[in-house]
C-alpha cells in the first residue's frame, strides 16, 4: 500500500513515528499522524487545514488532544457511556493522577528502548492509513495523499475525529477545501 503513496503521505507518516519517539510513546498513533498532519506546509491537507483551523486556532487543537491523552484517549461518547453506568471519568483521573502523578493514564512511558523509526503502529492508525486507501479509490484518485489521510480521520471516530469535529474540520469541509484546491 505505500508504493501509492504521494511524497507528502509518506511524510506525514514518518513524521507521526517522529512524534511517537518524541512524545515517548509505545506506538504510532492517529494523534500522531494528526500532529504530523499539522506540520504540513504546502500540500493539500496542509492548505485545507490552514483554512479550516488557522494556526491562532491551533493551540486549543493541540490542548483538546493532550486533555484526551490525559483521560487515557477516551472519547466524549465513552465518557458518556461510563456515566451512565455511574462512573466520574474526571474523579478517576484525578485519583490516578494524585496517586501517580500527571499525566498517568497518558500511556507514554518512555522510550521503551526502541530503536528510531521503529515503532508500531497502532489497530487505529492502522485503520486511518487502510481507510485512507479506500477514500481514494472512492475518489477515483491514483494515489493516496496526505488529504486523504486527513479525510480517513475526519471518518475513523474516536478522539482525534471528535476534536477535529470540534474545529470545524469534518469530512465535508476538508472535502470542500481539498475540492476547492484542486479547481483552483
Amino acid at each position: 500500500m505505500f508504493e501509492r503513496f504521494t511524497k507528502a503521505a509518506r511524510t506525514v507518516v514518518k513524521g507521526a513515528v517522529e512524534h511517537a519517539e518524541r512524545g515517548g510513546a509505545a506506538t504510532v498513533t492517529p494523534e500522531h499522524l494528526l500532529l504530523a498532519l499539522l506540520d504540513g506546509e504546502g500540500t493539500r491537507a496542509a492548505d485545507a487545514l490552514r483554512t479550516l483551523c488557522p494556526p491562532d486556532r491551533r493551540p486549543a487543537l493541540a490542548a483538546a488532544l493532550a486533555d484526551a491523552r490525559r483521560r487515557a484517549g477516551l472519547s466524549r461518547a465513552d465518557q458518556e457511556a461510563l456515566a451512565e453506568l455511574g462512573i466520574d471519568v474526571g474523579a478517576i483521573v484525578a485519583r490516578v493522577e494524585e496517586t501517580h502523578g500527571a499525566g498517568a493514564l497518558a500511556g507514554d512511558r518512555g522510550d521503551s528502548g526502541r530503536r528510531s523509526g521503529h515503532r508500531p503502529f497502532s489497530r487505529e492508525a492502522k485503520t486511518v492509513l487502510e481507510k485512507s486507501l479506500r477514500v481514494a479509490l472512492a475518489r477515483k484518485d491514483r494515489e493516496i495523499g496526505d488529504e486523504h489521510i486527513l479525510l480517513a480521520l475526519t471518518t475513523t471516530g474516536g478522539v482525534v475525529a471528535e476534536v477535529l469535529a470540534d474545529h470545524g474540520v469534518t469530512y465535508a469541509s476538508v472535502d470542500t477545501a481539498v475540492s476547492g484546491a484542486a479547481t483552483a
